[in-house]
């Protein structure tokens, strides 16, 4: 398994805000007005990825007092922190997607206004994500391995 690339996420967020956009565009005056927490959900994961971070940080890097991390164990937890990242680059994108398509009609549409403030929070959330998934999968490389190449060698 390799290092989780920023280009893959940027890619995935792309395509993830351009597909919301044009759905949106087509069907924002079907959807029900989006509840201002909903994007929140996002910050349990994240949540969970620092906790596991500052739990296995310590174990992965040997010190000296904690128990060694058994092989599955981690390779579960860097298979966590490889989708966190992905799932918050996805969803970053969706609420960028939504975001652009509301801010032009923001101080013509009732539902906009409420609907940005939804937005905002699912991308503060959305980035919360991808920062908990990458700091996850960095406290779980191994110390023996040596640092990665440059991306131009791949």
């Amino acid at each position: 398994m390799t290092y989780t690339k920023s280009r893959h996420l940027v890619i995935a967020g792309l395509i993830a805000a351009v597909l919301v956009y044009f759905a949106v565009r087509v069907g924002y005056g079907d959807l029900p007005r989006l509840p201002l927490l909903a994007g929140a959900t996002l910050l349990v994961i994240a949540v969970v990825d620092a906790i596991l971070a500052l739990v296995l940080r310590p174990r992965i890097q040997r010190r000296q007092g904690t128990e060694p991390v058994d092989p599955m164990t981690a390779t579960r937890a860097v298979a966590l922190a490889k989708a966190s990242s992905m799932a918050g680059a996805i969803m970053c994108g969706v609420w960028l997607g939504l975001l652009a398509y509301l801010l032009p009609m923001f101080s013509d549409v009732q539902a906009a206004r409420s609907d940005t403030g939804t937005a905002i929070v699912g991308m503060v959330s959305a980035g919360a994500l991808i920062a908990a998934g990458l700091w996850l999968e960095f406290c779980l490389r191994n110390p023996d391995e040596p640092e990665e190449q440059d991306e131009e060698n791949e």
